[in-house]
């Protein structure tokens, strides 16, 4: 009984949320998604016939989004990985552990584009305030991935590593991190992906990219060259998730 009550107080209080957010989110005016039927019909007319004229800038500034995104992923791995070692319950004393949790939620949640807006006005316009937005807001959600990896290891090789007499360092080097090397490289890769589409978005505030010239085309109803735009970040997605099954495959 009292689990089925605390099913019951957990489904229906999602229930009573769900319906009390209706109107909150504005959901009887979807009505308006038909009544504006010509314009839809112009805009799709225009978004189905892509231009494919000038594509190859737009393959370079896709090229350049990735690499962005391939920096400030590598720069969250850099960060994640000792605050990760230094947030786990299991390796650190309470006294570290809570402030450096503090410190990832911090990075966590913070949007990448308020860090980008802050980046941009310290080192101004174009990629570099997409990698360090991307790797900053990346290194708090990786450092709590990668903790929570560390928390769930067998302590076994850990203690059969400190039998021998070895330091900490040792005990990290050869009882934790072949432990947890598959999960950390599963979560890297899939942050990367994140991160290809996450500086996309970047792009619209000016920190390079093909999500610049996006929002350049959205300001000038060009809507051909969003529909090719949108056609190669599609393709730019799948290219990297082909990339990154291949490497999980050939790692893990």
């Amino acid at each position: 009984m009292a689990a089925w009550s605390l099913d019951l107080l957990l489904w229906g209080g999602f229930g009573i949320i769900l319906i009390a957010a209706f109107n909150t989110v504005d959901l009887p005016n979807i009505v308006n998604l038909f009544s504006n039927s010509e314009n839809m019909r112009n805009y799709g007319r225009d978004f189905l016939n892509p231009d494919f004229s000038d594509w190859q800038p737009l393959v370079g500034q896709m090229w350049l989004t990735v690499q962005i995104a391939l920096w400030g992923t590598f720069l969250a791995v850099f960060l994640a990985v000792p605050l990760s070692l230094m947030a786990s319950r299991n390796l650190s004393p309470a006294w570290l552990v809570w402030p450096v949790r503090r410190v990832m939620d911090l990075l966590r949640s913070v949007p990448d584009l308020v860090i980008g807006t802050l980046f941009i006005v310290a080192v101004g316009l174009g990629p570099l305030a997409g990698v360090l937005a991307i790797g900053l807001n990346t290194a708090g959600v990786l450092a709590k991935l990668f903790s929570e990896a560390v928390e769930s290891i067998d302590k076994g090789p850990i203690e059969g590593v400190k039998a021998t007499g070895a330091g900490r360092l040792h005990e990290i080097a050869w009882g934790v991190l072949p432990q947890v090397a598959p999960l950390w490289t599963s979560f890297a890769l899939y942050r990367f992906e994140s991160n290809s589409r996450a500086a996309t978005v970047l792009g619209l505030i000016g920190a390079g990219g093909i999500g610049q010239v996006l929002f350049e085309s959205l300001q000038a109803f060009d809507y051909r060259t969003v529909s090719t735009i949108a056609i190669i970040i599609v393709v730019a997605v799948t290219l990297i998730d082909m990339l990154s099954q291949a490497m999980r495959k050939r790692l893990l």
